[in-house]
């Protein structure tokens, strides 16, 4: 049975005041953006700004991918070490830990991989961590089309920080000006068809739970289901996060969380067997995050009117935003 709106534990969000509305609905969504990141860690945001047509076309251009040829798929291999995280990762590659660091316990864990294959872009500038590329004849298009999707993406994130910014009563660039070089990351993702008693008896893993490394995450994914969130007041309850048409997912990741001393909260999701099954088998399931990340050259101390130096001391120290990254990259692969 679907979820109607007025059921879903995470609330609905149109972002169409930020570009067209009156100063009042411009400040009055900035609260309701914030106020959904400080209460669940996660919004629905209609009205968006990103086009139906190109996100279609976006997911199109994914499965065409995928169903490519391994070996053609394995000509844009991602690098042995997690920092550099670009080009194709088959399945079993990639083990998502929360919080573990250690090397004897990342291989315990990784005893169960995450059944999923992705491929990994960011801005075709970076000289730090280039870009991986196959053969343009493999795919003719792909290259031009995920390049220009993700400037597409780039002014959503705008939108949304400028939300954020003036619902914490910030100046309306504040957040803007950590964001300009775009080091920024898009994952095309596939879950490949498994029996869904697998997933269920916790003998198989799509993604176990985590949260997001970075500033926020927008996420694009199709009508199969299996997503799923963290009660942020029920600990251990995970809420369905299903597909709502017209609408992208939002989440606060842990670098803005520790940018706000904790005041916004970036939370647990997973994704698990979906709802829809044929004959015992999960369908395939195809999503797209898009990962906000802080520009890599700047270094971050907490946010101004997130702590009192009495009441509300400072939890954490300055960070640079590379080497919070690459230190939570590194334990993926």
């Amino acid at each position: 049975m679907a979820i109607k709106p007025a059921e879903l534990a995470i609330p609905i969000i149109d972002l169409e005041p930020m570009r067209s509305g009156s100063p009042e609905e411009v400040q009055e969504t900035g609260k309701k953006v914030y106020e959904a990141f400080r209460d669940v860690g996660f919004a629905y945001i209609k009205n968006h700004g990103l086009p139906q047509t190109i996100l279609d076309q976006a997911f199109e251009w994914s499965s065409r991918f995928f169903s490519l040829p391994q070996e053609d798929k394995d000509k844009a291999p991602h690098p042995p070490y997690g920092w550099w995280h670009r080009g194709y990762s088959g399945i079993g590659r990639e083990k998502v830990v929360q919080m573990v660091f250690d090397q004897d316990s990342i291989a315990d864990l990784r005893k169960c991989p995450d059944f999923k294959e992705s491929f990994e872009l960011g801005r075709e500038d970076d000289e730090h961590t280039p870009n991986i590329w196959f053969p343009e004849e493999v795919l003719p298009g792909f290259r031009k089309f995920m390049t220009g999707f993700f400037e597409t993406c780039y002014k959503v994130e705008l939108d949304l920080l400028k939300a954020i910014a003036l619902g914490m009563d910030l100046p309306e660039d504040f957040f803007r000006e950590y964001h300009t070089k775009k080091d920024n990351q898009i994952r095309l993702l596939h879950y490949p068809p498994v029996e869904a008693e697998l997933l269920r008896d916790g003998k198989m893993e799509r993604i176990a739970a985590h949260s997001d490394f970075g500033t926020m995450t927008l996420l694009f994914q199709d009508q199969v289901g299996g997503l799923e969130v963290e009660d942020m007041h029920e600990k251990g309850k995970f809420n369905p996060a299903p597909f709502v048409p017209g609408t992208i997912v939002v989440n606060i990741g842990d670098f803005l969380q520790r940018w706000s001393n904790d005041t916004l909260k970036s939370t647990l999701h997973r994704v698990r067997a979906p709802p829809m099954t044929v004959e015992g088998m999960t369908k395939a399931r195809y999503s797209i995050p898009y990962f906000v990340t802080a520009d890599r050259d700047k270094t971050v101390d907490c946010l101004p009117g997130c702590y009192d130096e009495k009441a509300r001391p400072k939890k954490y120290e300055p960070i640079n935003a590379r080497e919070y990254i690459e230190m939570r990259l590194n334990a993926t692969y």
